[in-house]
């Protein structure tokens, strides 16, 4: 620490030396408007790197960790259409990334029974151990940092935020966060 920095006291964080600094420049600047959206983003990058680091630490690539978990939400078992539906992708792209994770074990493709014409897709043992693996990294550090608030702090921040995203999935023309 510079000899001129004083100490952060418990209660204080980055944020809030950011909207001191800020507050001077811009006196109209909400503080706790702008604490709030600057926490909520810190934290999203935060989650994104441990989400990164997680899929280097299970040696995935994010489209190999986006398929796995789409298979996954679906019970361990789809078609290839649906995965492709599921991951917004064209049918080609799909087959592409499922020969890929047919050879690291991760999937295996059967035909289907009802339709001899079709293939199922089936998570592996290993695919969804690899999955789980990844998942689990996040889940701990989101329990990690969440444990701070007592259970009904949680279903209140969670209420909150509910309102928060409505209102922005209320406005009209608003991008997609999710896909651009």
């Amino acid at each position: 620490m510079a000899p001129t920095e004083e100490p952060r006291d418990a209660g204080r964080d980055w944020t809030d030396d950011h909207v001191a600094r800020w507050q001077p420049v811009l006196p109209e600047l909400d503080p706790v408007v702008e604490g709030a959206v600057t926490r909520m983003k810190k934290l999203s990058v935060h989650f994104r790197r441990v989400r990164e680091q997680s899929l280097v630490d299970f040696e995935l690539e994010r489209h190999e960790f986006d398929t796995l978990h789409k298979l996954a939400g679906r019970g361990g078992t789809a078609a290839p259409s649906e995965l492709a539906q599921d991951l917004d992708l064209a049918p080609a792209s799909v087959t592409g990334r499922l020969d890929a994770l047919e050879k690291r074990g991760f999937v295996r493709r059967t035909p289907s029974t009802a339709d001899r014409r079709r293939v199922v897709v089936e998570l592996t043992a290993t695919g969804r151990a690899t999955w789980l693996g990844a998942m689990d990294v996040l889940g701990h550090e989101e329990e990690r940092l969440l444990g701070v608030l007592s259970p009904k702090e949680r279903v209140s921040l969670n209420d909150m935020l509910r309102r928060v995203m409505s209102a922005a999935e209320r406005e009209a023309g608003a991008p997609d966060p999710w896909h651009g």
